[in-house]
């Protein structure tokens, strides 16, 4: 790998400082770095980088119009809430993603302040792996016509707008009806998010390299209603219901926690695998299950 293009969160980050460290790292071994817009505004970073206008701000965090062609690697340093949005925002370029935690333990950005030189080290040295995480696709219908489309990496997670109440989801599985929820909300979640708002709920822990969709109803009506597994290739419809008095129904679909489609009533999500996938660079030795021993044994 030649190429980089690095992105922080400055909240994690203040003065970009661990971002100079690996900047500067990456150049000194002869390795070419570009900067978000975030990095090169702050002084002292390289004001003499190309900086090309962006389009209509279709993106989440990072606008990928500003991404150099022939990246080979772009370096994500925050947290793991700040490498789902560049997944998201990237995930036509296919480009491979490194993320560096500078938070506690995190499942996708699982190399930490502490080791990120031999890490580095690792990758200048071609000693790292890429693995592919599946993403979903939402597409919101209402009336028959699509008014909304969205990925995420992580999970599309449905629930109710405004107040408190339940809500209630019709759901169906390539076109078969399968049950009825009234619910606080749903959660349809990759293997990756498994780890995530799913888990919180009572979801299952699922290998992030597996290839499934998992539905988790949130806070459910019933004392019988559990996570429910399906194949990659499933397609899961969801349909949301009318409210209690028979009203319209006012509801949201959010996708990896971050962008919110309102929904009402009679509006239909479709969920599936998208054909888009994540690409994360890997170049730490700590597995995903040792990981999720630290998790549990931490409580976190």
């Amino acid at each position: 790998m030649e190429r980089f293009y690095l992105i922080a969160n400055q909240t994690k980050d203040r003065a970009f400082a661990v971002t100079r460290q690996v900047a500067r790292y990456l150049q000194e071994h002869g390795k070419q770095c570009f900067f978000s817009p975030q990095i090169r505004s702050c002084a002292g970073m390289d004001k003499e980088l190309v900086r090309r206008p962006g389009g209509e701000e279709s993106f989440h965090y990072t606008d990928p119009s500003l991404i150099p062609e022939n990246i080979d690697c772009v370096i994500v340093l925050g947290g793991d809430g700040t490498l789902l949005q560049a997944a998201r925002d990237v995930v036509d370029r296919q480009i491979p993603l490194l993320g560096i935690n500078l938070g506690t333990l995190g499942y996708l950005a699982d190399i930490d302040s502490r080791s990120i030189v031999p890490a580095l080290d690792h990758l200048l040295a071609g000693e790292y792996v890429l693995q592919r995480r599946m993403m979903l696709t939402g597409s919101i219908y209402r009336k028959g016509k699509k008014i909304a489309e969205d990925i995420a990496l992580n999970d599309i997670v449905l629930g109710r707008q405004g107040g408190l109440r339940v809500v209630e989801f019709k759901n169906y599985v390539n076109g078969e009806f399968l049950n009825s929820y009234r619910a606080d909300g749903i959660i349809i979640s990759t293997p990756t998010g498994s780890t995530g708002y799913s888990l919180s709920a009572g979801g299952p822990v699922v290998s992030p390299e597996a290839a499934m969709l998992l539905m988790t109803p949130l806070a459910p009506h019933t004392l019988n209603t559990r996570s429910i597994i399906f194949p990659a290739h499933d397609v899961i419809h969801v349909e949301l219901g009318p409210a209690r008095d028979g009203g319209v129904e006012h509801g949201m679909a959010f996708f990896d926690g971050d962008t919110g489609v309102p929904m009402l009533t009679g509006d239909r999500i479709e969920i599936k695998k998208s054909r888009k996938d994540t690409r994360l660079v890997k170049v730490s030795r700590i597995s995903f299950l040792e990981t999720l021993r630290r998790k549990m044994a931490n409580n976190i």
